[in-house]
């Protein structure tokens, strides 16, 4: 396989959300014992069940080191190899918490994920936002909208209709939530009413 940005088509650039750069999260390899010290893996990234990046982790006592192929734009593919320092805190109810300090030169915040570009750094270095901070009102309601639909176990969507009232969920909360949910579907479809001009 080609390496970082492999089947990728070339692109002039940068994107500017978070969503849209391969990440690394220091949390779940935490969680999996991947930071223990004196082991290797691989990690990869898939797209529809293929395996289309990948990258070569080694982790030492305070740091790790990352190894992969990559290329940027239409740029010629190249080797980078470089270590990534951790720092920890200590938790309220007990342990440490990692995270991972930005290799990016004059940087070393403390972050959870690293995102990659030329070298994997943090959001701050690469200006990037939250998909969030670049919705419009309506659109922001349509996904709280949303994550109300998922609890309730209804179909995905404002315009599809609504479901039952959960197995096992209380009628008071059902009622809550049902009532959120018209209020911020109203919402949103003011905004698409607005914004496509539309007459009702």
């Amino acid at each position: 396989m080609g390496g970082m940005g492999s089947g990728q088509h070339c692109r002039s650039g940068a994107k500017s959300t978070t969503d849209d750069y391969r990440s690394i999260d220091v949390r779940p390899w935490k969680r999996d014992g991947l930071l223990d010290p004196n082991q290797s893996f691989n990690w990869q990234w898939s797209r529809n069940g293929e395996v289309v990046a990948s990258i070569q982790v080694k982790t030492e006592q305070n740091h790790l080191i990352l190894t992969y192929r990559h290329r940027y734009s239409c740029e010629d593919w190249k080797s980078k190899s470089y270590p990534v320092y951790f720092d920890w805190t200590d938790c309220h109810l007990g342990g440490q918490r990692p995270w991972f300090l930005c290799p990016a030169r004059g940087c070393s915040r403390r972050v959870a994920v690293l995102y990659l570009e030329t070298i994997f750094a943090c959001r701050n270095c690469y200006q990037l936002a939250y998909d969030s901070q670049r919705e419009t009102w309506d659109e922001r309601a349509a996904r709280k909208a949303d994550r109300i639909r998922k609890k309730l176990d209804w179909e995905p969507g404002i315009l599809n209709s609504n479901g039952w009232k959960p197995k096992g969920m209380h009628w008071k909360t059902f009622e809550r939530l049902n009532a959120k949910h018209s209020a911020l579907a109203d919402i949103s479809l003011a905004g698409i009413v607005q914004r496509f001009n539309l007459k009702l």
